[in-house]
């Protein structure tokens, strides 16, 4: 098993788990031609994509996915809030429940509700034999549940308290984007807390998602985290392909 990064932060994201025979998109954020080409152009290898929740850098080429007939797993708050990038004559994404275990090929998905400024937004609990256990979770200010045998972490680390009050005093963003980003996004602070709530014994990697272009600092933050978890990170930058098997990366 792979992991593909498409995209990651405020302007798209899009991630594809893949291996020979078999791949599951998550986020629709990215055109499908991009995550197509990702995977050699292997169109029967998508499994599904998952979709945390409607605003558009997650969900604004859905269309194009559902066109192509691949699956979309939504909430239900999602599939209502995301119309704007629906077409009527498009066939319409699968209704995911909270807490309601589902299976996507070989990929068992677990959805769990998330703290997010949108309608019933999801994190992602994802299983598969080659990988183990993957807890995804992006735009959310925090978790209220803990994960057992997780090998993966993809969790956002949006920004650190310090630098966004600096760009408020400085006049970079306004106070309002300040709040409103407090209300909504992880910080590099909770995200560390949130790593250090859930057993880490068996992780082999922890990628940091969703990192903001003006309130963080990638190689800081990569930093912080390996320092305080003693774990290999990441930051899902385009282009980032790495293993995620079950027992080792390398």
């Amino acid at each position: 098993m792979r992991l593909h990064v498409l995209s990651s932060g405020s302007k798209a994201n899009g991630y594809v788990l893949y291996n020979d025979q078999e791949a599951l998109v998550i986020e629709c954020g990215v055109p499908y031609g991009q995550c197509l080409q990702a995977i050699d152009f292997r169109r029967d290898k998508i499994v599904g994509a998952l979709l945390s929740h409607e605003h558009g850098d997650h969900a604004k080429y859905v269309a194009q996915y559902l066109d192509a007939g691949i699956d979309v797993f939504a909430s239900a708050g999602t599939i209502d809030g995301m119309r704007q990038y629906l077409k009527r004559d498009t066939i319409q994404p699968t209704r995911m429940e909270n807490q309601r275990l589902i299976d996507v090929g070989r990929f068992k998905v677990l959805p769990f509700d998330t703290q997010h400024d949108c309608n019933e937004p999801f994190g992602f609990l994802v299983y598969h034999e080659e990988m183990g256990q993957l807890l995804f979770a992006t735009d959310t200010y925090y978790l209220k549940y803990t994960f057992p045998n997780l090998s993966y972490i993809m969790l956002e680390c949006n920004y650190e308290t310090g630098i966004i009050e600096r760009n408020v005093e400085q006049g970079v963003i306004p106070p309002f984007v300040k709040e409103r980003v407090f209300r909504s996004h992880m910080s590099l602070e909770t995200h560390i807390q949130t790593l250090h709530a859930n057993d880490l014994s068996r992780v082999n990697a922890v990628i940091l998602l969703h990192l903001s272009g003006s309130n963080s600092a990638p190689e800081d933050f990569k930093k912080a985290v390996e320092e305080a978890t003693g774990k290999l990170v990441f930051v899902a930058e385009k282009g980032l392909d790495i293993p995620f098997n079950r027992n080792m990366i390398s």
